[in-house]
C-alpha cells in the first residue's frame, strides 16, 4: 500500500549489485514519472562514469540482472541509457485497491515519529493581523496538518507578542480614558496604539509615565497585570475571529506568549554566563556565536542582557527554545518566520547549541518565506497605501468568491452558495500562498487565485465536485474497493498519480515544501480530466469496466479532498 516507487528500488539495486558487486548496490536508482512509461531509471548514467563504461551498456546490463517478479512487465535500455519501466497491471490493481481500502490512503505513520514544535502566526497584541501575517499563519497551518499526517506529535505554538516596552504607554493609555474602545473592537484597540504611540513621542512626561509603567509590570505590579489582561483578552478575541474565518486551528491552549518566558530569562542569562558563552561587552551581556561577523568583519553579538539589566528578543528566543526542548519534549523545532529572521534564527541556534540545549537527535529548523506583493511588484499595500488588514482581505475574497459562485451555480440553495462561497474564497487566498515556493515572492492577483482553471483552489475544488456528482447524477452507491482494471492508458496513467499520494507527503514532511502538495494535486486532477474524456464511466461498455471506472473515480475524489485538508482547504461535495 504504497508508492510502486517503494517495491521498484529493492529491485534495482538488486539488480545493479548482481550486475557490477555489491559495492554498487548502494546506486541510488533515481527513480522518475515518464511521459514515456510509467518511470525512468537513470542509474546507469551515474554508474557509467564510476565504472567508466558506456552507459547504454551499463543499462542493458541492469535489466538482464532484473530477475522475474510479478512488479516489472517490461523495461528498456532508451537514450543515452536510461532504464525505462512499465509496471504488471496486475501489481498497479492490487495496490491500487489496497490504498482505497485505508483511511490514510496510503500514507502510514513515520516508523520514528517526531515531538514537533512548529512555531507559526505570532501576531502582537493590540495591533490588528495585516497581510504581513498572511504567509506565517497558512503556511505552519499546512505544516502542521501533513507533519500530523505522517504520525508526528505536533506541538502549535503561537507566539504572540504580548511584552515589553510598547505596553507601558498602551496601560498609561487606557488609564487616560480609552478603555471602552478596548473591550469591544480591535479595531478601536489599533487606534488606541497609535495614539499612544503619538502620545508618547510628543508628551514627555507621558513618556516618563510608560517607562516607570513598564518597570511595574515587569515587576508583577497586580493592578498593572490586570490592566494588561484587558488588553490580552482583547486582542485574544479578535485573533479568534481571524483564524475562525480562515479555518485555522489555533485556540487559546495553542498561545505562548513572551509573556510566558519572562519568568525564566534571568535564569537563561545565569545558565549562558556559567558556561562561559555569556560575556559583557560595551556595558551588556553578550554571546557571539562564531562564524556570525558585521560589515567590518567585527564579531556580531547576540545581546541577552542590555546595559539597563532588560531583556530584548535574542533573550526570549532563546528562553523559547530552551522550554521547547526540555519542557515539551521537541526532537524537531520549526520556526515559519519570514526571511529575514534568517540571521537572528541562524545565531539563536547556534547559541543554543553551544550551550547544550540544541543536540541531537534533536534540531531546529527556519522554514523561511518571501513577502506578499501587489501588482507593482512592491510590498501589498490599499489604494491609499496603507497596510492591507487581513480580515478585510479574507472578506473580499468570500465576496468575490460568492460573486462566482452565485453566476455558475445558481441551483444551489441560498445556504449552500454561501457555504461554497466561503471554501472557495478563502480556499483561493490559502492555495495561492502555498502553491508557489515558499522561499520567493508572490504576485497577489485576485483574478488567477480565483480562476476554475489553471493551477488553483477553484479548478482542484471543482475537480473533486465533478467527481461527486458523477455518482449523483447516476444514483449509484461509492462500490466496495475491490480489483481495479486498468486497460486503457489513461486509467494506467490516472492509477500511477494515485499512488504517488504517499511519497509526496511524505517530501512535504521532510522538505516542509507545500506548493510539492500543491503541484501534485493539480497533476491529479489533470490525470483525471484525461482520463474522464477518454473513459465513458457511467456509460463504460460492461458492468465490470463501469464498476471499475467508478471505484478508480472515488478513490480519486479521496485523495483530491485528503489534499486539499492538508493544505487547510475544503472540498465542496457540490459547486
Amino acid at each position: 500500500m504504497a508508492d510502486p516507487r517503494a517495491a521498484l528500488l529493492p529491485l534495482f539495486r538488486a539488480a545493479i549489485g548482481a550486475a557490477f558487486g555489491a559495492e554498487h548496490a548502494d546506486t541510488d536508482p533515481a527513480l522518475r514519472p515518464s511521459a514515456h512509461a510509467d518511470y525512468q531509471v537513470n542509474a546507469a548514467l551515474a554508474l557509467a562514469k564510476r565504472l567508466k563504461r558506456p552507459p547504454r551498456e551499463v543499462g542493458q546490463a541492469i535489466v538482464a540482472a532484473l530477475a522475474p517478479n510479478a512488479i516489472i512487465e517490461r523495461t528498456e535500455v532508451a537514450g543515452p541509457g536510461f532504464v525505462n519501466v512499465w509496471l504488471s497491471l496486475g501489481h498497479l490493481s492490487r495496490e491500487l485497491a489496497a490504498v482505497a481500502a485505508t483511511p490514510g490512503l496510503g500514507v502510514v505513520p513515520a516508523p520514528r515519529p517526531d515531538t514537533v514544535v512548529l512555531d507559526y502566526s505570532s501576531p502582537n497584541v493590540a495591533k490588528e493581523m495585516h497581510v504581513g501575517h498572511l504567509r506565517s499563519t497558512i503556511l505552519g497551518d499546512a505544516l502542521a496538518r501533513v507533519l500530523e499526517a505522517l504520525g508526528h506529535r505536533v506541538v502549535r505554538q503561537n507566539h504572540l507578542g504580548d511584552w515589553g516596552t510598547p505596553f507601558g504607554m498602551l496601560i498609561e493609555h487606557l488609564l487616560d480614558g480609552g478603555a471602552e474602545a478596548a473591550e469591544h473592537s480591535i479595531a478601536d484597540l489599533n487606534a488606541f496604539y497609535q495614539a499612544a504611540r503619538q502620545k508618547f513621542d510628543a508628551d514627555p512626561a507621558f513618556a516618563e509615565r510608560a517607562r516607570r509603567r513598564v518597570v511595574m509590570l515587569q515587576g508583577g505590579d497586580e493592578d498593572t497585570l490586570a490592566l494588561w489582561r484587558r488588553l490580552v483578552d482583547a486582542s485574544k478575541r479578535y485573533f479568534a475571529r481571524v483564524y475562525t474565518l480562515l479555518g485555522i486551528a489555533l485556540g487559546d491552549a495553542d498561545i505562548a506568549a513572551e509573556s510566558l518566558y519572562n519568568p525564566m530569562l534571568a535564569e537563561v542569562v545565569a545558565e549562558l554566563r556559567e558556561r562561559g558563552l555569556a560575556v559583557e561587552s560595551d556595558g551588556a551581556t553578550c554571546v557571539f556565536p562564531p562564524g556570525f561577523t558585521g560589515r567590518e568583519g567585527e564579531p556580531q553579538p547576540l545581546i541577552v542582557q542590555k546595559q539597563d539589566g532588560g531583556y530584548g528578543y535574542a533573550t526570549t528566543d532563546l528562553t523559547a527554545l530552551r522550554y521547547r526542548l526540555r519542557t515539551l519534549g521537541a526532537t524537531r523545532l520549526i520556526y515559519v518566520v519570514g526571511a529575514p529572521q534568517s540571521p537572528h534564527l541562524a545565531m539563536v541556534f547556534r547559541a543554543a547549541e553551544l550551550a547544550g540545549w540544541l543536540a541531537p537527535p534533536a534540531r531546529a529548523e527556519h522554514v523561511a518565506f518571501g513577502s506578499v506583493l501587489g501588482a507593482d511588484k512592491k510590498m501589498l499595500k490599499t489604494r491609499a497605501g496603507d497596510t492591507v488588514r487581513l480580515i478585510d482581505l479574507l472578506e473580499e475574497a468570500v465576496t468575490r468568491a460568492r460573486a462566482i459562485v452565485d453566476d455558475k451555480s445558481p441551483e444551489l440553495e441560498p445556504d449552500e452558495r454561501a457555504a461554497v462561497a466561503r471554501a472557495v474564497g478563502i480556499g483561493a487566498v490559502k492555495y495561492g500562498d502555498l502553491a508557489s515556493d515558499r522561499v520567493k515572492d508572490y504576485v497577489f492577483d485576485w483574478a488567477r487565485m480565483l480562476a476554475f482553471d489553471g493551477n488553483t483552489a477553484p479548478y482542484l475544488q471543482y475537480a473533486h465536485a465533478r467527481i461527486r456528482s458523477i455518482f449523483r447524477k447516476g444514483g449509484v452507491p461509492v462500490p466496495e474497493p475491490r480489483s481495479i482494471a486498468l486497460a486503457a492508458p489513461s486509467e494506467r496513467a490516472l492509477a500511477l498519480a494515485v499512488l504517488s499520494f504517499p511519497t509526496v507527503v511524505g517530501e512535504v514532511g521532510e522538505l516542509l515544501a507545500p506548493h510539492k502538495l500543491c503541484g501534485y494535486l493539480y497533476e491529479l486532477a489533470t490525470s483525471f480530466s484525461a482520463f474522464y474524456e477518454h473513459c465513458p464511466v457511467l456509460k463504460a461498455a460492461t458492468e465490470e469496466e463501469r464498476a471499475s471506472r467508478l471505484a478508480l473515480a472515488d478513490v480519486t475524489a479521496r485523495v483530491l479532498a485528503r489534499g486539499l485538508e492538508l493544505l487547510g482547504i475544503e472540498a465542496p461535495a457540490r459547486m
